[in-house]
């Protein structure tokens, strides 16, 4: 075992190497929002239809899904760095790869791929940062990471211009500045997480940690749960509603705007008044604008757009704040357990989305979608009231 872990995982990282962890995360999201529409574009040109083409999508999420069972030990075993490098190998190779063999079922593993090497680096850069800041400007540090990958997801999809020189150009461009990251993380000094002491393993297991954070765990639940419902059923509901297309394209991305434009604000009033007044604050405004959507009806889009914002930057900031706040109520040891539990209920939620919003219109209202949101956000800040942590000090033990 290292001698030094726990002294590396809890001395605070330096500005330098913080900075190259958010190159590294604008990357990866731009890779991800490259790769989600290009993949989906060149394979409805070849003939595959909608629901094979979504099949095909689903494989980034099954590998995101399957690696939280697994990925803990090797964080804690190689440490931070090596896990990072691992994913990003991972990534390049898969983008290397996908127009050299440009078939379904390669592309299918392929995605897979892609998810794994994803999951692996998100984990270990989250918890990475999220171990290492101090709790004064966590909820800063945490909100920079998401308005990184936001920024990353947003820029992405303009690698498509790209095929105008060749359908495999958006793909090297992108395994390039892969590789230039890389490059950048090799010059880091790696980090471990804290090791879990051999009289606290069994109050470290998973329904514990869940006991003690669920409040800011459910955190990741909701955001998986808003962020597929809307991508996936909003335009269904926007099409029956008898919104254009236009303004369809144009509503989705307002939710990302106002995320990004108040992800750092929440982040710092998060440090300054505390985490659970400014998530139940936030899932309050969040959950009456998705609520309001409905009454706006045949009514004005620009009133929608704005709604739209406001919901978005409210609730936009809930996963990252959420592992903020997680690691404010946890024991440094478990916060890779943690970490673990809320990417598992992202998943989660993310496969929920879809289901409950597409089968609430068919069989409940054309409007339920709204209402379940809405209501799961208010539920949400009402149960703020009744969460309270055993205590809010990251270095103490857990009860054995």
């Amino acid at each position: 075992m290292h001698p030094n872990r726990n002294d590396i995982a809890e001395t605070p990282i330096p500005t330098r190497h913080y900075f190259i962890l958010i190159t590294v995360v604008i990357v990866a999201g731009m890779n991800q929002g490259l790769l989600l529409p290009l993949l989906t574009m060149m394979l409805e040109q070849t003939g595959i239809s909608s629901g094979v083409n979504g099949l095909n999508a689903a494989a980034l999420y099954v590998g995101i899904f399957a690696t939280m069972f697994w990925i803990e030990k090797p964080v804690r075993r190689f440490g931070y760095r090596p896990v990072i490098v691992g994913g990003m190998l991972i990534v390049c190779a898969a983008l290397i790869l996908f127009p050299i063999f440009p078939y379904f079922w390669v592309w299918l593993l392929l995605r897979a791929a892609v998810g794994v090497g994803d999951s692996g680096l998100h984990y270990a850069t989250q918890l990475w940062i999220v171990s290492s800041s101090p709790a004064d400007r966590r909820g800063r540090y945490i909100s920079l990471y998401g308005m990184a990958y936001g920024a990353g997801f947003s820029i992405g999809p303009l690698g498509i211009n790209l095929l105008g020189f060749g359908q495999s150009a958006p793909f090297l461009a992108a395994a390039a500045l892969s590789l230039v990251s890389l490059m950048l993380v090799l010059r880091l000094r790696s980090g471990f997480p804290p090791s879990v002491q051999a009289g606290e393993k069994a109050a470290a297991s998973y329904p514990a940690v869940f006991r003690l954070a669920w409040f800011a765990l459910l955190t990741s639940l909701l955001y998986g749960y808003m962020e597929s419902s809307l991508n996936s059923s909003f335009p269904v509901y926007g099409l029956r509603a008898g919104l254009s297309d236009t303004w369809i394209s144009l509503l989705l991305p307002a939710v990302g705007i106002g995320s990004l434009m108040l992800q750092l604000p929440l982040g710092i009033w998060s440090d300054r008044w505390g985490r659970r007044p400014v998530l139940m604050v936030s899932g309050l405004f969040g959950g009456a604008a998705f609520l309001a959507v409905p009454f706006l009806e045949g009514g004005s889009p620009y009133l929608l757009l704005v709604l739209f914002a406001l919901a978005g930057g409210a609730v936009g900031s809930f996963y990252t704040l959420g592992l903020a706040y997680a690691a404010d109520v946890v024991p440094r040891s478990v916060l890779p357990r943690t970490n673990v539990i809320a990417s598992v209920l992202f998943s989660v939620g993310s496969i929920l989305g879809p289901n409950i919003g597409g089968f609430s219109m068919q069989y409940v209202s054309l409007h339920s979608m709204f209402y379940w949101l809405g209501g799961a956000f208010v539920l949400f800040a009402l149960l703020g009231l009744m969460y309270r942590p055993a205590a809010v000090d990251p270095t103490r033990k857990l009860p054995a």
